[in-house]
């Protein structure tokens, strides 16, 4: 198959883009790793299951309906695992109902989004610790509570709509402790003013909280989770504004089944890394990100860049810059002359601008602190997939390690499953800490496969009959 232009997730970024380059004429593909088009913010029920009548699910129920009218081929549940160049273009494989498959196309959008940050602490592999996106998933997907008591834990707008939809859900939020601090919220409110909508939803779920009698902590910190073969109980303690307990504060404890914790999104780089486009580093906008210029070009000839990839923003900013980067492949494809590209552009950069002031704001809300990593206890696992700990880490750090994939290398962080998307902002936070900061700790190497895929479906069914035999060598 091939195309003019292949778009990487369908979310509000990759599924708006999609849309606008097919409205020009453009051959798009539109691939989904999940079972239908939406993304995080947007997620659709699962099947059977009935819709929300939120703001987010009817904007994703549009979205999914525009996609099926539209004239683009829309390949769901279909994960890429590789993307390359080729004379023409790109060419993608990705694996789909349990077989690969290739794409070429000229033209490469990556809508790739963002994954969580979870800095550890002890206690936090236990069954019953779910991420903040994670409970969202549960919430708005499975129609599913995280369980019968929960802490709700981290930082930036998730907390107050995670725990409002645990409420709206009949369970029970036990305490929702936030690393910001009020005097945080409230400078905040001038850049959320430029979208009232937001301010609207958000007063309502703080509403909805109070009305529970949700006892709320202000900057505050999970210290530790504790239980057997589950989560039984959460500590908590006062923190100072880079995340670290302040020194002989007493932990509080509540006991809970359940704890929906996050410390903010992390741009999803690593399509972008793999391909080799140019990457920036802001904490403000969720860490390092990948590069365009204002009509959404990445670093590389023929790449765009529409969302979250391109810093964190929240999903109106992603929908905006899928448009325009939308728009701005078909013009570079001859579809849409300069003066049509122009005039559509224009009120797009407006909007931009003005939902970018609110997105901001909340990015920033959610940014990295700077002391978190180093605070992690000595004896807790940071990276998960293959059992690695901060004294591991610390110990790599002793004998020379001084860049990211060096300490990837000599500890086996970021190896696993997740290729690094859980432990890599912890591990290297804790790096940065001994070569001069974050940017100075580097950036991973992108690397296939992107995500885990299964051996049969690139292998295909062959026996030892089908395998190639060459000749033997003359004497």
């Amino acid at each position: 198959m091939s195309v003019d232009l292949a778009v990487i997730g369908a979310g509000p970024a990759g599924g708006n883009a999609a849309l606008e380059a097919a409205r020009h004429g453009l051959s798009v593909t539109l691939i989904e790793e999940s079972q239908a088009p939406g993304g995080q913010v947007w997620r659709a029920p699962a099947p059977g299951l009935a819709a929300g009548s939120d703001a987010d699910a009817k904007a994703g129920a549009a979205l999914r309906a525009a996609i099926a009218a539209a004239p683009l081929t829309c390949l769901q549940g279909a994960r890429v695992w590789l993307i390359g160049r080729t004379r023409a273009g790109f060419r993608i494989d990705l694996v789909r109902d349990g077989a690969s498959e290739a794409i070429e196309t000229r033209a490469l959008l990556l809508a790739t989004g963002a994954h969580e940050r979870v800095v550890p602490f002890p206690g936090w592999t236990l069954p019953g610790v779910i991420g903040l996106a994670g409970a969202t998933i549960l919430l708005k997907s499975q129609k599913m509570l995280p369980g019968r008591r929960t802490v709700v834990a981290g930082c930036g707008p998730l907390l107050s709509v995670v725990a409002a939809g645990i409420l709206k859900a009949g369970g029970k939020v036990v305490a929702l402790v936030d690393l910001d601090s009020r005097a945080d919220w409230l400078a905040a409110l001038p850049a959320l003013a430029a979208r009232p909508d937001l301010l609207a939803r958000g007063a309502g779920w703080a509403l909805s909280i109070l009305r529970a009698g949700v006892p709320r902590f202000a900057r505050h910190t999970v210290v530790a989770a504790d239980g057997d073969q589950a989560l039984a109980g959460v500590s908590i303690a006062p923190c100072d504004e880079d995340g670290v307990p302040v020194a002989g504060a007493a932990p509080r404890r509540f006991e809970a089944d359940a704890l929906a914790i996050g410390h903010g999104l992390v741009p999803d780089t690593a399509a972008t890394r793999l391909v080799g486009a140019e990457h920036h580093f802001d904490a403000g906008r969720g860490g390092w990100h990948g590069v365009r210029d204002a009509d959404m070009r990445s670093s590389l000839d023929g790449v765009w860049l529409a969302g979250e990839a391109g810093g964190i923003g929240g999903a109106a900013v992603a929908a905006l810059s899928g448009r325009l980067a939308g728009a701005a492949v078909a013009h570079a494809a001859g579809r849409l002359d300069a003066a049509s590209y122009a005039a559509l552009a224009a009120p797009l950069r407006g909007q931009l601008a003005r939902a970018g002031r609110a997105g901001g704001a909340m990015a920033r809300m959610m940014r990295p602190r700077a002391g978190m990593a180093g605070a992690i206890p000595p004896e807790t696992v940071v990276c998960r997939c293959e059992d690695v700990t901060r004294a591991e880490i610390d110990a790599a750090i002793a004998a020379g390690a001084r860049e990211v994939n060096q300490l990837k290398q000599w500890t086996r962080c970021g190896m696993g499953p997740c290729q690094g998307r859980m432990c890599g902002e912890a591990a290297a936070g804790i790096l940065a800490d001994h070569v001069g900061g974050r940017e100075a700790a580097g950036l991973w190497t992108g690397r296939a496969p992107l995500r885990p895929v299964p051996m049969a479906a690139l292998l295909g069914q062959f026996d030892y009959a089908d395998i190639p035999i060459p000749p033997p060598a003359p004497p």
